[in-house]
Protein backbone atom coordinates (compact mmCIF):
# COMPACT_ATOMS: atom_id res chain seq x y z
CA UNK A 1 0.00 0.00 0.00
CA UNK A 2 1.11 3.55 -0.32
CA UNK A 3 1.42 3.93 3.51
CA UNK A 4 3.83 1.08 3.51
CA UNK A 5 5.86 2.41 1.08
CA UNK A 6 6.07 5.99 2.47
CA UNK A 7 6.96 3.85 5.62
CA UNK A 8 9.85 2.20 4.28
CA UNK A 9 10.76 5.74 2.33
CA UNK A 10 11.12 7.10 6.11
CA UNK A 11 12.90 4.19 7.42
CA UNK A 12 15.39 4.89 4.66
CA UNK A 13 15.97 8.46 5.11
CA UNK A 14 16.57 7.63 8.94
CA UNK A 15 19.50 5.63 8.30
CA UNK A 16 21.19 7.96 5.83
CA UNK A 17 23.33 11.02 6.48
CA UNK A 18 23.71 13.94 4.75
CA UNK A 19 25.73 17.24 2.70
CA UNK A 20 24.85 20.35 1.39
CA UNK A 21 24.84 19.40 -2.20
CA UNK A 22 24.54 22.77 -3.40
CA UNK A 23 23.61 26.46 -2.24
CA UNK A 24 22.02 28.95 -5.02
CA UNK A 25 21.46 32.75 -3.97
CA UNK A 26 19.91 35.01 -6.13
CA UNK A 27 18.49 38.43 -5.66
CA UNK A 28 15.40 39.33 -7.31
CA UNK A 29 13.24 42.70 -7.90
CA UNK A 30 9.89 43.26 -6.68
CA UNK A 31 7.90 45.94 -8.76
CA UNK A 32 4.81 48.07 -7.12
CA UNK A 33 1.40 47.19 -8.11
CA UNK A 34 -0.48 49.95 -10.23
CA UNK A 35 -2.42 52.52 -8.47
CA UNK A 36 -6.11 51.78 -7.96
CA UNK A 37 -8.60 51.01 -10.42
CA UNK A 38 -12.76 49.75 -9.05
CA UNK A 39 -11.73 46.42 -9.74
CA UNK A 40 -8.65 46.49 -7.58
CA UNK A 41 -10.15 48.68 -4.86
CA UNK A 42 -12.48 46.65 -4.14
CA UNK A 43 -10.59 43.58 -4.34
CA UNK A 44 -7.93 44.95 -1.96
CA UNK A 45 -10.79 46.47 0.55
CA UNK A 46 -12.44 42.82 0.72
CA UNK A 47 -8.61 41.29 1.31
CA UNK A 48 -7.12 44.04 3.84
CA UNK A 49 -10.36 45.15 5.30
CA UNK A 50 -13.14 43.21 5.02
CA UNK A 51 -15.33 45.44 3.07
CA UNK A 52 -18.09 43.83 0.58
CA UNK A 53 -17.72 45.89 -2.84
CA UNK A 54 -20.62 47.66 -2.16
CA UNK A 55 -19.76 49.17 0.82
CA UNK A 56 -16.43 50.12 -0.27
CA UNK A 57 -18.10 52.05 -3.60
CA UNK A 58 -20.42 53.45 -0.85
CA UNK A 59 -17.43 54.94 1.15
CA UNK A 60 -15.48 55.87 -2.15
CA UNK A 61 -18.30 57.96 -3.31
CA UNK A 62 -18.42 59.59 0.04
CA UNK A 63 -14.54 60.29 0.22
CA UNK A 64 -15.11 61.71 -3.67
CA UNK A 65 -18.24 64.02 -2.80
CA UNK A 66 -16.06 65.56 0.26
CA UNK A 67 -15.65 66.83 3.59
CA UNK A 68 -15.54 69.57 5.66
CA UNK A 69 -11.43 70.48 6.14
CA UNK A 70 -10.18 73.60 7.25
CA UNK A 71 -13.93 75.89 6.54
CA UNK A 72 -14.15 74.42 2.95
CA UNK A 73 -15.44 71.32 1.43
CA UNK A 74 -12.68 69.30 -0.38
CA UNK A 75 -13.00 66.07 -1.77
CA UNK A 76 -10.17 63.63 -0.70
CA UNK A 77 -10.31 61.02 -3.91
CA UNK A 78 -10.46 60.81 -7.71
CA UNK A 79 -13.39 59.52 -9.33
CA UNK A 80 -13.85 56.08 -7.97
CA UNK A 81 -15.42 54.30 -11.21
CA UNK A 82 -12.44 53.85 -13.48
CA UNK A 83 -10.42 51.49 -15.56
CA UNK A 84 -7.43 53.61 -15.75
CA UNK A 85 -4.34 53.01 -14.10
CA UNK A 86 -2.85 56.21 -15.37
CA UNK A 87 -1.52 59.08 -12.91
CA UNK A 88 -1.81 62.99 -14.35
CA UNK A 89 1.04 64.88 -14.96
CA UNK A 90 -0.23 66.76 -11.43
CA UNK A 91 -0.33 63.87 -9.58
CA UNK A 92 2.71 62.39 -10.60
CA UNK A 93 5.22 65.35 -9.69
CA UNK A 94 3.16 65.51 -6.35
CA UNK A 95 3.92 61.76 -5.26
CA UNK A 96 7.48 62.18 -6.64
CA UNK A 97 8.00 64.97 -4.16
CA UNK A 98 6.01 63.45 -1.58
CA UNK A 99 8.49 60.43 -1.72
CA UNK A 100 11.64 62.23 -1.83
CA UNK A 101 11.05 64.38 1.04
CA UNK A 102 9.68 61.81 2.92
CA UNK A 103 12.04 58.67 2.50
CA UNK A 104 15.02 59.79 0.57
CA UNK A 105 16.23 60.00 -2.54
CA UNK A 106 17.03 55.90 -2.43
CA UNK A 107 13.32 55.09 -2.77
CA UNK A 108 12.60 57.50 -5.64
CA UNK A 109 12.97 55.78 -9.39
CA UNK A 110 15.09 57.84 -11.71
CA UNK A 111 11.65 58.64 -13.84
CA UNK A 112 7.77 58.12 -13.08
CA UNK A 113 6.68 54.69 -13.76
CA UNK A 114 3.76 53.89 -16.24
CA UNK A 115 1.39 51.48 -16.11
CA UNK A 116 -1.07 49.76 -18.94
CA UNK A 117 -4.74 48.50 -18.20
CA UNK A 118 -4.80 44.58 -18.42
CA UNK A 119 -8.62 44.93 -17.83
CA UNK A 120 -10.61 43.78 -21.44
CA UNK A 121 -12.24 46.27 -22.95
CA UNK A 122 -10.59 49.49 -20.80
CA UNK A 123 -12.36 52.32 -21.79
CA UNK A 124 -9.73 54.91 -19.17
CA UNK A 125 -11.62 58.20 -19.82
CA UNK A 126 -10.83 58.95 -16.08
CA UNK A 127 -7.29 58.58 -14.24
CA UNK A 128 -6.57 56.19 -12.04
CA UNK A 129 -7.82 56.06 -8.02
CA UNK A 130 -5.97 58.95 -6.30
CA UNK A 131 -6.00 61.02 -3.33
CA UNK A 132 -7.06 64.93 -4.63
CA UNK A 133 -4.36 66.12 -2.32
CA UNK A 134 -0.86 64.13 -1.56
CA UNK A 135 -0.18 66.71 1.02
CA UNK A 136 -3.18 65.45 3.52
CA UNK A 137 -1.57 62.65 4.92
CA UNK A 138 -3.92 60.37 6.30
CA UNK A 139 -3.24 60.63 9.96
CA UNK A 140 -3.35 64.64 9.63
CA UNK A 141 -7.31 63.86 9.14
CA UNK A 142 -8.00 61.03 10.60
CA UNK A 143 -10.48 63.04 13.27
CA UNK A 144 -12.27 64.31 10.59
CA UNK A 145 -13.20 60.51 9.31
CA UNK A 146 -15.37 57.91 10.32
CA UNK A 147 -13.42 54.85 10.81
CA UNK A 148 -14.15 52.82 7.68
CA UNK A 149 -13.17 56.25 5.90
CA UNK A 150 -9.97 56.49 7.30
CA UNK A 151 -8.99 52.63 6.38
CA UNK A 152 -10.00 53.13 2.75
CA UNK A 153 -8.34 56.92 2.34
CA UNK A 154 -5.38 55.25 3.54
CA UNK A 155 -5.48 52.68 1.79
CA UNK A 156 -5.61 54.44 -1.53
CA UNK A 157 -3.32 57.07 -0.25
CA UNK A 158 -0.86 54.24 0.86
CA UNK A 159 -1.32 52.33 -2.54
CA UNK A 160 -0.71 55.86 -4.78
CA UNK A 161 2.39 56.17 -2.94
CA UNK A 162 3.94 53.19 -3.52
CA UNK A 163 3.05 52.80 -7.10
CA UNK A 164 5.89 55.31 -7.83
CA UNK A 165 8.38 54.36 -5.23
CA UNK A 166 11.44 51.98 -6.14
CA UNK A 167 11.33 48.12 -6.11
CA UNK A 168 12.23 46.05 -3.63
CA UNK A 169 15.19 44.22 -3.29
CA UNK A 170 14.58 40.44 -2.13
CA UNK A 171 17.80 37.86 -1.72
CA UNK A 172 16.41 34.42 -2.28
CA UNK A 173 18.38 31.58 -1.00
CA UNK A 174 18.05 27.47 -1.94
CA UNK A 175 19.84 24.77 -0.26
CA UNK A 176 20.07 20.95 -1.61
CA UNK A 177 20.77 18.47 1.18
CA UNK A 178 21.18 15.05 -0.30
CA UNK A 179 22.82 12.01 0.92
CA UNK A 180 26.00 10.24 -0.49
CA UNK A 181 24.39 8.76 -3.92
CA UNK A 182 22.17 11.87 -4.63
CA UNK A 183 19.16 9.26 -4.66
CA UNK A 184 17.46 11.14 -1.49
CA UNK A 185 17.17 15.12 -2.00
CA UNK A 186 15.72 17.94 0.57
CA UNK A 187 15.38 21.13 -0.87
CA UNK A 188 14.75 24.38 1.53
CA UNK A 189 14.11 27.82 0.36
CA UNK A 190 14.24 31.24 1.89
CA UNK A 191 14.63 34.71 1.72
CA UNK A 192 15.34 38.17 2.82
CA UNK A 193 14.36 41.87 2.15
CA UNK A 194 17.69 43.03 1.34
CA UNK A 195 16.34 46.85 0.48
CA UNK A 196 12.39 47.34 1.13
CA UNK A 197 11.43 50.26 -1.35
CA UNK A 198 8.24 50.43 -1.98
CA UNK A 199 7.13 47.43 0.86
CA UNK A 200 8.24 50.21 3.44
CA UNK A 201 4.51 52.19 3.04
CA UNK A 202 2.04 49.27 1.21
CA UNK A 203 2.04 45.48 0.10
CA UNK A 204 -0.54 43.85 -2.27
CA UNK A 205 -2.70 41.15 -0.44
CA UNK A 206 -3.25 37.49 -2.01
CA UNK A 207 -6.46 35.67 -2.02
CA UNK A 208 -4.83 32.78 -1.00
CA UNK A 209 -5.03 31.66 2.80
CA UNK A 210 -1.97 29.49 2.86
CA UNK A 211 0.85 31.59 1.45
CA UNK A 212 4.55 30.21 1.49
CA UNK A 213 6.16 31.57 4.61
CA UNK A 214 9.79 33.23 3.74
CA UNK A 215 12.01 31.92 6.50
CA UNK A 216 15.62 32.90 7.25
CA UNK A 217 18.02 30.31 6.10
CA UNK A 218 21.27 29.52 8.08
CA UNK A 219 24.64 30.20 6.40
CA UNK A 220 26.22 27.03 5.20
CA UNK A 221 28.68 25.90 2.38
CA UNK A 222 28.65 23.26 0.15
CA UNK A 223 30.29 19.42 1.19
CA UNK A 224 29.07 20.46 4.75
CA UNK A 225 27.73 17.82 6.74
CA UNK A 226 24.81 17.51 9.34
CA UNK A 227 22.84 14.99 11.47
CA UNK A 228 19.02 14.44 10.71
CA UNK A 229 17.54 15.33 13.70
CA UNK A 230 13.64 15.06 12.43
CA UNK A 231 11.59 13.43 9.86
CA UNK A 232 8.11 13.24 9.41
CA UNK A 233 5.78 11.92 6.70
CA UNK A 234 2.16 13.65 6.06
CA UNK A 235 -0.21 12.96 3.79
CA UNK A 236 -1.68 15.23 1.32
CA UNK A 237 -5.21 15.24 -0.31
CA UNK A 238 -5.89 16.95 -4.12
CA UNK A 239 -8.05 19.87 -2.94
CA UNK A 240 -10.94 21.36 -4.88
CA UNK A 241 -10.56 25.00 -6.51
CA UNK A 242 -11.58 27.24 -3.53
CA UNK A 243 -14.53 29.05 -3.95
CA UNK A 244 -15.03 32.54 -4.91
CA UNK A 245 -14.76 35.36 -2.62
CA UNK A 246 -15.95 38.82 -3.47
CA UNK A 247 -12.78 39.88 -4.02
CA UNK A 248 -11.56 37.04 -6.54
CA UNK A 249 -14.86 37.20 -8.36
CA UNK A 250 -14.34 40.72 -8.82
CA UNK A 251 -11.19 39.70 -10.49
CA UNK A 252 -12.37 37.09 -12.79
CA UNK A 253 -15.57 39.48 -13.94
CA UNK A 254 -12.34 41.70 -15.43
CA UNK A 255 -10.43 38.85 -16.71
CA UNK A 256 -13.32 37.89 -18.60
CA UNK A 257 -14.55 41.32 -19.89
CA UNK A 258 -18.07 40.86 -17.89
CA UNK A 259 -19.60 44.19 -16.39
CA UNK A 260 -17.86 47.75 -16.00
CA UNK A 261 -16.63 49.32 -12.75
CA UNK A 262 -19.88 50.67 -12.19
CA UNK A 263 -21.53 47.68 -12.08
CA UNK A 264 -19.08 45.14 -10.25
CA UNK A 265 -20.69 45.93 -6.91
CA UNK A 266 -24.07 45.73 -8.28
CA UNK A 267 -23.59 42.21 -9.89
CA UNK A 268 -22.40 40.87 -6.38
CA UNK A 269 -25.51 42.48 -4.02
CA UNK A 270 -27.71 40.83 -7.12
CA UNK A 271 -26.56 37.69 -6.31
CA UNK A 272 -26.88 37.99 -2.42
CA UNK A 273 -29.81 39.89 -2.47
CA UNK A 274 -31.43 37.34 -4.86
CA UNK A 275 -30.53 34.57 -2.78
CA UNK A 276 -28.56 32.69 -4.90
CA UNK A 277 -25.34 32.85 -2.95
CA UNK A 278 -24.49 33.00 0.41
CA UNK A 279 -21.41 34.23 2.31
CA UNK A 280 -19.79 31.81 4.74
CA UNK A 281 -16.18 32.73 5.94
CA UNK A 282 -15.99 35.80 3.28
CA UNK A 283 -16.59 32.91 0.58
CA UNK A 284 -19.85 32.93 -2.02
CA UNK A 285 -21.71 29.33 -1.66
CA UNK A 286 -24.19 28.57 -4.28
CA UNK A 287 -28.07 28.41 -2.84
CA UNK A 288 -30.53 26.13 -4.10
CA UNK A 289 -32.07 28.92 -5.86
CA UNK A 290 -28.81 29.69 -7.73
CA UNK A 291 -28.13 26.39 -8.80
CA UNK A 292 -31.81 25.97 -10.33
CA UNK A 293 -31.49 29.67 -12.10
CA UNK A 294 -28.47 28.29 -13.62
CA UNK A 295 -29.18 24.95 -14.46
CA UNK A 296 -32.24 25.98 -16.16
CA UNK A 297 -30.26 29.18 -18.10
CA UNK A 298 -27.64 26.32 -19.28
CA UNK A 299 -30.15 24.36 -20.26
CA UNK A 300 -32.74 26.52 -22.25
CA UNK A 301 -30.80 29.76 -22.98
CA UNK A 302 -27.12 29.16 -23.33
CA UNK A 303 -25.83 31.25 -25.83
CA UNK A 304 -26.95 34.19 -23.18
CA UNK A 305 -25.08 32.66 -20.19
CA UNK A 306 -22.12 32.24 -22.02
CA UNK A 307 -18.78 33.74 -20.98
CA UNK A 308 -17.71 35.99 -24.03
CA UNK A 309 -21.52 36.71 -24.57
CA UNK A 310 -21.48 39.90 -22.28
CA UNK A 311 -18.01 40.74 -23.24
CA UNK A 312 -19.17 40.81 -27.09
CA UNK A 313 -21.63 42.63 -25.78
CA UNK A 314 -19.50 45.48 -24.03
CA UNK A 315 -17.37 46.09 -27.03
CA UNK A 316 -20.46 46.42 -29.30
CA UNK A 317 -21.71 49.00 -27.30
CA UNK A 318 -18.40 50.39 -27.41
CA UNK A 319 -18.52 50.29 -31.18
CA UNK A 320 -21.95 52.27 -30.66
CA UNK A 321 -20.34 54.62 -28.67
CA UNK A 322 -17.64 55.55 -30.95
CA UNK A 323 -19.97 55.66 -34.09
CA UNK A 324 -18.67 52.53 -35.47
CA UNK A 325 -22.20 51.18 -35.64
CA UNK A 326 -25.69 52.08 -34.78
CA UNK A 327 -27.62 51.07 -31.46
CA UNK A 328 -30.03 49.65 -33.64
CA UNK A 329 -28.85 47.15 -35.74
CA UNK A 330 -27.17 46.18 -32.13
CA UNK A 331 -31.02 46.09 -30.69
CA UNK A 332 -31.98 44.67 -34.09
CA UNK A 333 -29.34 41.43 -33.97
CA UNK A 334 -30.19 41.06 -30.06
CA UNK A 335 -33.80 40.72 -30.30
CA UNK A 336 -33.75 38.25 -33.12
CA UNK A 337 -31.76 36.30 -31.77
CA UNK A 338 -33.51 36.40 -27.67
CA UNK A 339 -37.25 36.42 -29.47
CA UNK A 340 -36.15 33.43 -31.53
CA UNK A 341 -35.22 31.69 -28.41
CA UNK A 342 -38.34 32.85 -26.35
CA UNK A 343 -40.63 31.50 -28.68
CA UNK A 344 -38.93 28.47 -28.41
CA UNK A 345 -39.51 27.86 -25.04
CA UNK A 346 -42.69 28.36 -25.42
CA UNK A 347 -43.66 25.11 -26.44
CA UNK A 348 -42.07 23.60 -23.50
CA UNK A 349 -43.92 21.69 -20.57
CA UNK A 350 -43.44 22.62 -16.82
CA UNK A 351 -42.88 18.55 -16.98
CA UNK A 352 -40.48 19.02 -19.47
CA UNK A 353 -38.23 21.64 -17.99
CA UNK A 354 -38.46 19.74 -14.23
CA UNK A 355 -37.57 16.26 -16.08
CA UNK A 356 -34.47 18.30 -17.06
CA UNK A 357 -33.81 19.78 -13.98
CA UNK A 358 -33.78 16.04 -12.18
CA UNK A 359 -31.19 14.97 -14.71
CA UNK A 360 -28.60 17.90 -14.53
CA UNK A 361 -29.39 18.27 -10.75
CA UNK A 362 -29.67 14.98 -9.88
CA UNK A 363 -26.45 14.47 -7.90
CA UNK A 364 -27.34 17.68 -5.51
CA UNK A 365 -30.81 16.90 -5.19
CA UNK A 366 -31.04 13.28 -4.46
CA UNK A 367 -27.56 12.56 -3.62
CA UNK A 368 -26.33 10.64 -6.79
CA UNK A 369 -27.96 8.68 -9.00
CA UNK A 370 -29.34 5.59 -8.16
CA UNK A 371 -32.85 4.98 -7.94
CA UNK A 372 -32.81 4.20 -4.38
CA UNK A 373 -31.98 7.51 -3.45
CA UNK A 374 -34.78 8.43 -5.65
CA UNK A 375 -37.48 6.21 -3.77
CA UNK A 376 -40.08 7.96 -1.61
CA UNK A 377 -38.91 7.52 2.23
CA UNK A 378 -42.98 7.58 3.29
CA UNK A 379 -44.84 5.41 0.74
CA UNK A 380 -42.08 3.45 -0.83
CA UNK A 381 -43.31 3.14 -4.06
CA UNK A 382 -43.11 6.81 -5.03
CA UNK A 383 -40.29 8.48 -6.87
CA UNK A 384 -38.91 11.73 -5.51
CA UNK A 385 -38.88 14.75 -8.15
CA UNK A 386 -38.41 18.14 -8.29
CA UNK A 387 -41.62 20.40 -7.97
CA UNK A 388 -42.49 24.12 -7.79
CA UNK A 389 -44.96 25.79 -5.46
CA UNK A 390 -45.93 29.45 -4.64
CA UNK A 391 -43.76 29.50 -1.82
CA UNK A 392 -40.75 28.17 -4.42
CA UNK A 393 -39.19 24.79 -5.16
CA UNK A 394 -39.11 21.64 -2.85
CA UNK A 395 -38.72 18.09 -3.17
CA UNK A 396 -42.24 15.95 -3.58
CA UNK A 397 -43.54 12.61 -4.11
CA UNK A 398 -44.87 11.39 -7.69
CA UNK A 399 -47.74 9.58 -5.76
CA UNK A 400 -48.97 13.00 -4.49
CA UNK A 401 -52.09 13.44 -3.23
CA UNK A 402 -52.13 10.47 -1.91
CA UNK A 403 -48.26 10.29 -0.54
CA UNK A 404 -47.78 14.04 1.12
CA UNK A 405 -43.79 13.70 1.68
CA UNK A 406 -42.03 16.74 0.86
CA UNK A 407 -38.56 18.03 1.98
CA UNK A 408 -36.46 20.54 1.24
CA UNK A 409 -33.96 20.42 -2.12
CA UNK A 410 -31.11 20.28 -0.13
CA UNK A 411 -31.48 17.07 2.56
CA UNK A 412 -30.88 17.39 5.58
CA UNK A 413 -30.22 14.95 8.75
CA UNK A 414 -33.77 15.30 9.68
CA UNK A 415 -35.93 14.63 6.65
CA UNK A 416 -35.44 11.09 7.33
CA UNK A 417 -37.67 11.25 9.92
CA UNK A 418 -39.12 14.33 9.42
CA UNK A 419 -42.42 14.26 7.29
CA UNK A 420 -43.76 17.65 5.78
CA UNK A 421 -47.16 17.64 4.80
CA UNK A 422 -47.81 19.25 1.22
CA UNK A 423 -51.37 20.02 2.31
CA UNK A 424 -52.81 22.01 5.43
CA UNK A 425 -55.65 19.69 6.41
CA UNK A 426 -59.35 20.77 7.39
CA UNK A 427 -59.46 21.40 11.63
CA UNK A 428 -62.59 20.94 13.71
CA UNK A 429 -62.82 23.85 15.70
CA UNK A 430 -66.12 22.87 17.55
CA UNK A 431 -70.21 23.70 16.88
CA UNK A 432 -72.00 26.98 15.68
CA UNK A 433 -73.86 28.34 18.97
CA UNK A 434 -76.24 29.88 16.77
CA UNK A 435 -76.75 26.82 14.65
CA UNK A 436 -75.09 23.93 16.11
CA UNK A 437 -73.18 23.53 12.61
CA UNK A 438 -69.10 22.30 12.50
CA UNK A 439 -67.22 25.11 12.17
CA UNK A 440 -63.68 23.83 10.04
CA UNK A 441 -60.52 25.87 9.30
CA UNK A 442 -59.67 25.43 6.09
CA UNK A 443 -56.90 26.49 3.84
CA UNK A 444 -57.22 27.79 0.22
CA UNK A 445 -55.74 29.82 -2.66
CA UNK A 446 -56.15 32.87 -0.91
CA UNK A 447 -54.98 32.24 2.69
CA UNK A 448 -57.52 30.44 5.71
Amino acid sequence: TKAETANMLLEDIKKNVYTIKSVEKKQVKRHPSAPFITSTLQQEASRKLGFSARKTMQLAQRLYEGFNLHGETKGLITYMRTDSVVLSEEALIAVRSFISDKYGKNYLPNAPRTYKSSAKNAQEAHEAIRPTDMSLDPKSIETALDPDLFKLYNLVWQRTIASQMESALIDQVAIDVANPNTQIIFRGTGSTIAFDGFLKVYEESSDDDKEEENGILPIVKEGESFDLQTVTGNQHFTQPPPRFTEASLVKKLEELGIGRPSTYASILSTLIERKYVHMEKKQMVPEPLGRLVTAFLENFFKQYIEYDFTAKLEQQLDDVSEGNTSKDAVLEKFWQGFTAAIADSKGLKISDVIDRLNAVLSHFIFSGESEENKKCPQCETGQLSLKFGKFGSFVGCSNYPECNYTRQITKTADDEEKITPAVFEPKNLGLDPSNQMTIFLKKGPYGF
